[in-house]
């Protein structure tokens, strides 16, 4: 088979639709439950993508979270401590490597995850079926799925959910094309591997580079190479923590980023993990939940008794001040961006969430002031050289 019909494109209106080989050759994927949409194959090509090349930098099974062509989650299959498992809703869970990369890469930014296309990088087992079966999602592309992780995908959407395998030896064109406006543009691929050498020019006073921090930031930049830009990421520990995407301004996607990975320790704080939540409230609107008392809108809602539709007794409020100390407590962070600082602002930024740790091309005019006021913060900065843009 070298094309498959779909449904329709983007929108309802844009038909016909369907994904094919130029070439004549067979597709690289068969569909073994569901009916994939346009979307859904982009979310799935491209988070394969992601997971394939996170997998041959660290040597660990990998997962991504996508949605809207974006990932909103991403890692690698470290395992979880007692509070990850609380926070990403797993602490009653049997856990295999590749189940923690898929609890750690939706559990980072949930509310963004609801509704998400999975990639895998290896066959997905029993346990790792057994998280996707209890999340909302739209499918999951992997190399493989054993018998009783499909007979767990087949309890999804009354045996509609979209399960899709695909050749993990298939090799693209080196050239790759797309049509806008009627206009076919044509490029090489983006093959630029993300290894140790893409990261020994550090340019600031600190020298020091962990292990554990070089893992952090190859996952940090694979993660770009298929996020909308501009893009950054932070990651933390085997995963991305909190990536923003498809902004005009570098500092916006900081901010962005950075809040999103505020979000994720806030999360494990004591005060969050004790909310006394109401035993029939189900895991996303937990999420809503903890996302709106994290955020400065909770003390309007206590006011308007808004807590007791998911609280048995009223929470005291997150205080600016208890947040803000328990954000300093968040260090060594590594923060990847898919193109230049511009300005010393994203630094600044980036230190509020705990940032030690720093890859980017460089080659912006100011370059001299980056590094300077990563100096001040002691930060790690390794410029790459090379940019990672991706539309």
């Amino acid at each position: 088979m070298n094309e498959l019909e779909l449904k329709y494109g983007c929108n309802p209106n844009q038909k016909p639709s369907r994904i094919f080989m130029a070439d004549g050759s067979e597709l690289p994927i068969k569909v073994l439950m569901g009916k994939p949409g346009y979307i859904n194959f982009l979310d799935a090509f491209n988070g394969w993508q992601l997971v394939k090349e996170l997998k041959e930098a660290t040597g660990l099974p990998a997962a991504t979270s996508f949605k809207h062509v974006s990932p909103a989650g991403a890692a690698v299959g470290l395992p979880l401590d007692e509070t990850l498992r609380k926070i990403y809703w797993v602490d009653d869970e049997e856990l295999s490597p590749l189940a923690c990369a898929y609890a750690r890469a939706r559990g980072a930014d949930r509310m963004s995850s609801f509704g998400d296309f999975i990639a895998l990088s290896d066959v997905c087992d029993k346990a790792t079926a057994q998280l996707i079966r209890r999340e909302v999602s739209d499918g999951v592309i992997a190399p493989g799925f054993t018998d009783e992780a499909l007979e767990l995908l087949g309890q999804k959407k009354k045996g509609n959910y979209n399960v899709i395998q695909i050749d993990e030896k298939y090799v693209p064109a080196e050239l790759e094309r797309k049509q806008v406006y009627g206009i076919t543009f044509e490029q090489g691929r983006q093959n630029l591997k993300i290894d140790d050498e893409l990261l020994s020019n550090i340019v600031t006073e600190n020298k020091n580079m962990p292990k554990e921090a070089v893992i952090d930031l190859k996952i940090a930049l694979i993660t770009l190479k298929y996020t909308q830009s501009n893009s950054v990421c932070f990651a933390k520990g085997g995963q991305a923590i909190g990536i923003g995407a498809g902004q005009q301004s570098r500092v916006h996607c900081t901010r962005l980023a950075g809040s999103k990975a505020d979000n994720w320790f806030l999360r494990q704080c004591p005060k969050v993990l004790e909310l006394p939540f109401k035993d029939d409230i189900k895991r996303p609107d937990r999420d809503n939940a903890i996302d709106v008392y994290i955020g400065e809108e909770y003390e309007d809602l206590l006011a308007e008794g808004a807590w007791q539709r998911v609280f048995t007794e009223k929470p005291a409020v997150f205080t600016r001040e208890e947040k803000r100390a328990w954000l300093d407590k968040m260090t060594d962070v590594a923060l990847g961006s898919d193109a230049f600082f511009p300005f010393s602002d994203n630094i600044d930024r980036a230190k509020k969430s705990g940032v030690k740790y720093i890859a980017q091309p460089g080659g912006s005019v100011r370059d001299d002031l980056v590094i300077e006021s990563c100096n001040k913060y002691g930060m790690a900065m390794a410029f790459t050289g090379i940019r990672l843009f991706h539309h």
